[in-house]
């Protein structure tokens, strides 16, 4: 049988007696540790388990310009070492302590573990904006209260604390709900009858649906559960997310969107919910150069703007480049009658010739695409009918 163990990670030309104080509560709570050096400036203060050269493996350590190529290249080292320690299955968990500069370095190789791997990250800069080093993933950020220098009547409470939440979560994990096949779907308060409608037929079918709020993270998170195996199948149905990452609103894709899906061979059902707006905070943040567009003021918080055709064109295309790479046949659905609770007629954002553009371009792009089906329904997007014909292309695909 594998060991597994949790690797206990800082950079220890600073940081190895706090360190090492972590892994001596992990190992007082009865849990196997891995103390990772992954220091850039000079020799560890105690002795590691794994050394940096160890993390860097082959890299050109010569090559390095200055301490900030040293750090990102270290960074990058840790992440496919990491990687590598979870593909042997030998990872129990993680955990980090470090300022600034040591959360860059450590987070981005936590946030390439598989959500549910416990990860917990005790730094100064966890009071603040901590999106950055979090994103998607669940990482669990500790505040250090004081700087990570030196052991004392406050850092070994908060160091010891991070060290048995850590045994913890790893000595009694959570096992996922046995049995019920799990699938992401994608919604905005602008489609919520139509996700409600498919979530609510598909739980009927013995499905476990997880729904995700498609503000930039909503749709990472859901990839990163595709890429972690723990959901069977996506209806993307909310892609408004791709319209802020086109136009420039604050709830962005992300250049990697849809990449995950593709390449994990999952049934997926894409539509176009929400591509009738872009989202902007209040409506004084709107740029000026949207000042003569149409906006619909949601709330003091948030602004919606309606995209426009050439837009509409760039969308279309954005998609279209990243889906016409998928590995194993998925269905995009365009609901002609209308794309949001907002794009329905009466209604502020209603411009069906608007649309037209995004629907032609979409389809004209994806001509060839031997895994991509394009299907058109004449229906809205929050039509019972459009979530009938979701659902049935969904169960096609699973099937399969």
């Amino acid at each position: 049988m594998v060991s597994k163990f949790v690797y206990a990670i800082a950079t220890m030309d600073t940081k190895g007696v706090e360190l090492q104080y972590v892994a001596d509560c992990l190992r007082a709570a009865g849990v196997e540790v891995k103390v990772v050096d992954v220091g850039t400036g000079g020799l560890p203060t105690t002795e590691p388990d794994v050394t940096s050269d160890e993390v860097q493996g082959n890299a050109p350590k010569s090559s390095y310009e200055s301490r900030a190529v040293a750090v990102t290249a270290m960074g990058e080292a840790l992440q496919h070492y990491l990687m590598a320690q979870a593909d042997a299955g030998q990872v129990a968990g993680v955990i980090g302590i470090g300022g600034s500069g040591g959360t860059a370095l450590i987070t981005p190789a936590m946030r390439s573990l598989a959500i549910g791997v416990p990860k917990v990250m005790v730094s100064t800069v966890a009071s603040g904006n901590t999106a950055p080093y979090v994103d998607c993933s669940d990482i669990t950020m500790m505040h250090s209260v004081v700087d990570v220098a030196g052991l004392n009547i406050v850092s070994r409470k908060v160091l010891g604390n991070a060290a048995h939440a850590m045994a913890g979560m790893v000595q009694h994990g959570v096992d996922a709900v046995a049995g019920k096949p799990t699938l992401g779907m994608t919604m905005f308060g602008v489609t919520t009858p139509c996700v409600d409608a498919v979530r609510e037929q598909l739980e009927k079918t013995g499905h476990q649906c997880l729904v995700f709020h498609a503000t930039g993270t909503g749709g990472r998170a859901m990839e990163q559960l595709v890429e972690s195996r723990l959901l069977k199948g996506v209806l993307d149905i909310t892609t408004t997310e791709v319209a802020d990452e086109v136009v420039g609103g604050v709830f962005p894709a992300g250049r990697q969107r849809f990449k995950k899906l593709i390449e994990s061979g999952v049934p997926v059902v894409l539509s176009l919910g929400a591509l009738d707006m872009v989202n902007f905070g209040a409506r004084e943040t709107i740029p000026a150069q949207f000042s003569n567009r149409l906006v619909h003021v949601h709330n003091a918080h948030v602004t919606l703007m309606r995209t426009n055709k050439e837009e509409n064109r760039l969308i279309a295309r954005w998609i279209a480049t990243r889906v016409q790479k998928a590995i194993s046949p998925m269905v995009v659905i365009i609901p002609e009658l209308g794309l949001s609770a907002l794009d329905a007629p009466g209604q502020p954002f209603h411009d069906p010739d608007t649309n037209a553009i995004l629907f032609q371009e979409l389809e004209e792009r994806l001509k060839g695409a031997e895994m991509c089906e394009v299907v058109r329904v004449r229906h809205h997007v929050n039509d019972q009918e459009f979530a009938e014909r979701v659902v049935q292309h969904y169960n096609a695909l699973a099937s399969r």
